[in-house]
Protein backbone atom coordinates (compact mmCIF):
# COMPACT_ATOMS: atom_id res chain seq x y z
CA UNK A 1 0.00 0.00 0.00
CA UNK A 2 2.68 2.15 1.18
CA UNK A 3 4.24 1.55 -2.43
CA UNK A 4 1.07 2.86 -4.40
CA UNK A 5 1.10 5.81 -2.40
CA UNK A 6 4.36 6.52 -3.18
CA UNK A 7 4.16 5.82 -6.87
CA UNK A 8 0.84 8.27 -6.81
CA UNK A 9 2.75 10.82 -4.86
CA UNK A 10 5.18 11.31 -7.55
CA UNK A 11 3.11 10.55 -10.64
CA UNK A 12 1.20 13.56 -9.84
CA UNK A 13 3.80 15.43 -8.19
CA UNK A 14 6.50 15.13 -11.39
CA UNK A 15 4.20 13.99 -14.18
CA UNK A 16 0.61 15.57 -14.27
CA UNK A 17 -2.29 16.15 -11.93
CA UNK A 18 -5.44 17.19 -12.38
CA UNK A 19 -6.99 21.09 -11.62
CA UNK A 20 -10.23 22.33 -10.67
CA UNK A 21 -10.45 25.95 -12.46
CA UNK A 22 -12.27 28.52 -10.85
CA UNK A 23 -13.16 31.77 -11.99
CA UNK A 24 -14.36 33.62 -15.29
CA UNK A 25 -10.88 34.58 -16.47
CA UNK A 26 -10.06 32.50 -19.11
CA UNK A 27 -13.64 31.76 -20.93
CA UNK A 28 -14.64 31.40 -23.20
CA UNK A 29 -11.65 28.36 -23.37
CA UNK A 30 -12.34 27.32 -19.94
CA UNK A 31 -15.24 27.55 -17.46
CA UNK A 32 -15.29 27.50 -13.68
CA UNK A 33 -15.76 23.87 -12.72
CA UNK A 34 -13.93 22.67 -15.54
CA UNK A 35 -11.75 20.10 -14.65
CA UNK A 36 -8.05 19.87 -16.69
CA UNK A 37 -5.73 17.39 -17.02
CA UNK A 38 -1.69 18.85 -16.57
CA UNK A 39 1.35 17.62 -17.01
CA UNK A 40 4.66 18.72 -15.33
CA UNK A 41 7.61 18.04 -17.54
CA UNK A 42 7.30 21.03 -20.04
CA UNK A 43 7.99 23.51 -17.11
CA UNK A 44 10.97 21.87 -15.81
CA UNK A 45 12.47 21.48 -18.84
CA UNK A 46 11.67 25.26 -19.72
CA UNK A 47 9.49 24.33 -23.00
CA UNK A 48 6.50 26.68 -22.35
CA UNK A 49 5.81 28.31 -25.49
CA UNK A 50 3.47 31.09 -26.12
CA UNK A 51 -0.13 29.88 -26.90
CA UNK A 52 0.24 27.89 -23.80
CA UNK A 53 -2.17 27.52 -21.39
CA UNK A 54 -0.61 26.74 -17.94
CA UNK A 55 -1.31 26.72 -13.73
CA UNK A 56 1.22 28.73 -11.88
CA UNK A 57 1.35 29.76 -8.19
CA UNK A 58 -0.49 33.46 -7.92
CA UNK A 59 2.79 36.02 -7.50
CA UNK A 60 0.68 38.15 -5.83
CA UNK A 61 -0.67 35.46 -3.48
CA UNK A 62 1.23 32.34 -2.98
CA UNK A 63 -1.09 30.36 -1.11
CA UNK A 64 -3.45 30.53 -4.65
CA UNK A 65 -3.30 29.26 -8.37
CA UNK A 66 -3.71 30.75 -11.69
CA UNK A 67 -4.62 29.56 -14.74
CA UNK A 68 -3.87 31.65 -17.58
CA UNK A 69 -2.14 31.75 -21.27
CA UNK A 70 1.27 32.41 -21.88
CA UNK A 71 1.09 35.47 -24.25
CA UNK A 72 5.25 36.98 -23.61
CA UNK A 73 8.36 34.56 -23.13
CA UNK A 74 11.64 35.71 -21.93
CA UNK A 75 12.92 39.00 -24.78
CA UNK A 76 9.49 39.29 -26.22
CA UNK A 77 7.83 42.53 -26.40
CA UNK A 78 4.37 42.50 -24.94
CA UNK A 79 1.67 45.91 -25.31
CA UNK A 80 -0.21 46.60 -22.37
CA UNK A 81 -2.74 49.52 -23.30
CA UNK A 82 0.32 52.54 -24.27
CA UNK A 83 2.75 51.08 -22.87
CA UNK A 84 5.17 47.99 -23.95
CA UNK A 85 7.24 45.77 -21.63
CA UNK A 86 10.21 43.56 -22.83
CA UNK A 87 9.51 40.17 -20.67
CA UNK A 88 13.14 39.61 -18.57
CA UNK A 89 14.85 36.43 -19.70
CA UNK A 90 13.61 33.64 -17.31
CA UNK A 91 9.60 35.43 -17.43
CA UNK A 92 6.66 34.90 -18.81
CA UNK A 93 3.74 37.50 -19.46
CA UNK A 94 0.31 36.07 -19.01
CA UNK A 95 -2.94 36.95 -19.69
CA UNK A 96 -6.57 35.60 -19.52
CA UNK A 97 -8.75 34.87 -22.41
CA UNK A 98 -11.53 37.36 -20.70
CA UNK A 99 -9.61 40.26 -20.46
CA UNK A 100 -12.66 42.19 -19.49
CA UNK A 101 -12.18 39.97 -16.42
CA UNK A 102 -9.22 38.77 -15.85
CA UNK A 103 -6.08 40.03 -12.99
CA UNK A 104 -2.98 39.06 -15.10
CA UNK A 105 0.62 40.23 -16.24
CA UNK A 106 -1.43 43.72 -17.56
CA UNK A 107 -1.72 43.91 -13.89
CA UNK A 108 1.34 42.53 -11.91
CA UNK A 109 3.84 42.24 -14.54
CA UNK A 110 5.90 39.42 -16.11
CA UNK A 111 6.22 36.42 -13.74
CA UNK A 112 9.03 34.34 -13.08
CA UNK A 113 9.14 30.61 -14.95
CA UNK A 114 9.77 28.94 -11.80
CA UNK A 115 6.55 29.85 -10.51
CA UNK A 116 4.85 27.81 -13.12
CA UNK A 117 3.27 24.22 -12.04
CA UNK A 118 2.12 22.66 -14.98
CA UNK A 119 0.95 23.09 -18.87
CA UNK A 120 -2.98 22.27 -19.45
CA UNK A 121 -3.50 19.60 -21.65
CA UNK A 122 -6.82 18.67 -21.69
CA UNK A 123 -10.58 19.23 -20.56
CA UNK A 124 -11.33 16.06 -18.94
CA UNK A 125 -14.87 17.83 -17.34
CA UNK A 126 -17.61 18.76 -18.39
CA UNK A 127 -17.97 15.49 -20.65
CA UNK A 128 -19.62 17.30 -23.57
CA UNK A 129 -16.32 19.35 -23.33
CA UNK A 130 -13.98 17.10 -23.09
CA UNK A 131 -10.77 17.34 -25.42
CA UNK A 132 -7.86 18.75 -26.19
CA UNK A 133 -7.27 22.90 -24.94
CA UNK A 134 -5.00 23.27 -28.40
CA UNK A 135 -7.66 22.22 -30.10
CA UNK A 136 -10.25 24.51 -29.36
CA UNK A 137 -10.69 27.89 -30.68
CA UNK A 138 -8.88 30.72 -28.61
CA UNK A 139 -8.34 34.25 -29.28
CA UNK A 140 -6.18 35.42 -31.93
CA UNK A 141 -1.95 35.94 -30.71
CA UNK A 142 -1.27 38.97 -32.11
CA UNK A 143 2.29 38.99 -31.23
Amino acid sequence: MVQYGCIAHCTLEFVGDFVVCKGPSMEPTIFSEDVILTEHISPRFNRIQRGDVIIARSPTNPHHHICKRVTGVGGDKVKNGYRIHIVPKGHVWLEGDNALNSTDSRTFGSVPAGLIRGRAVCRLWPLSDVGRLDSLPTFQMDR
